[in-house]
């Protein structure tokens, strides 16, 4: 990968990593063309289990769009993020879990690349907003949409009509954040997060992944009754054979992803 991302995968783990400091990691073409390549790879690539978005530099985790529009190879427009936040373009969904690492600000279209992640790991001083009324900037509302539903209301409503931004602490207050730690230890959080997610089953964590988003949206009634294609898939799978393995050996299960 290049354009300014680093793209690294080792033990099953992927990180990705905005790396334009010097333009507070903003996402350009160039930028976002890589973006897609690596969610793209991370979906494809079975021995890929867990992903890290994280950034360089300490002052932003991102500044948020700097594009009038990303492209794919032949032309067409994506969405911010290399297709991952689904504004101004398709939305290209991370079927494995995603932790976004948010080491500084993360105002606008970075906030929104922070929300499409399943875990959320933030450094002490990273505030989080909404600032598009304040500079008269309105597009795709796609950072309203999902901040609706991810911190109440009231909370969400007074940051998006002030563009008022919240601070890491009360991220976490309000559940938006996992967890909030020093900046040193950003890093390092992450990562084990990941592990932890990794010590699962990956095809029952994927499974499951998709069973929650692909039916959050529907009724009860409706999600109870649908039966779920990855989780039957699962059954049939070599991981499914180990876990009752193990358990007879009392031994820790050494799963392959197959």
């Amino acid at each position: 990968m290049s354009s300014g991302i680093l793209f690294d995968v080792e033990n099953h783990f992927a990180c990705v990593t905005l790396d334009r400091p010097k333009a507070l990691n903003s996402i350009d073409p160039e930028m976002d063309a890589a973006l897609f390549e690596a969610w793209s790879e991370i979906n494809s690539n079975p021995d890929i289990w867990v992903a890290v978005v994280g950034a360089t530099g300490e002052e932003a985790f991102c500044a948020g769009a700097n594009v009038t529009g990303g492209t794919e190879g032949d032309g067409r427009r994506m969405a911010l993020g290399g297709g991952l936040t689904g504004v101004g373009g398709p939305l290209l969904t991370p079927r494995k879990p995603l932790i976004a690492a948010v080491q500084g600000y993360s105002i606008g279209g970075a906030f929104e690349l922070a929300m499409c992640a399943d875990i959320i790991v933030a450094s002490d001083i990273a505030p989080f907003g909404i600032p598009e009324t304040t500079v008269g900037i309105i597009g795709e509302a796609g950072i309203m949409h999902r901040a609706i539903r991810q911190l109440p209301h009231h909370i969400v409503m007074a940051m998006i009509l002030t563009g008022e931004r919240i601070d890491a602490q009360q991220a976490e207050r309000y559940g938006l954040v996992n967890e909030v730690v020093p900046f040193e230890k950003l890093a390092e959080t992450a990562a084990s997060w990941a592990d932890r997610i990794a010590s699962g089953s990956p095809l029952a964590v994927h499974a499951a992944k998709d069973a929650v988003l692909s039916r959050a949206g529907r009724p009860l009634e409706v999600a109870l009754a649908t039966r779920e294609a990855p989780i039957e898939a699962y059954a049939n799978s070599v991981d499914r054979l180990e876990s009752p393995a193990a358990f007879a050996e009392k031994r820790a299960a050494q799963w392959t992803g197959r």
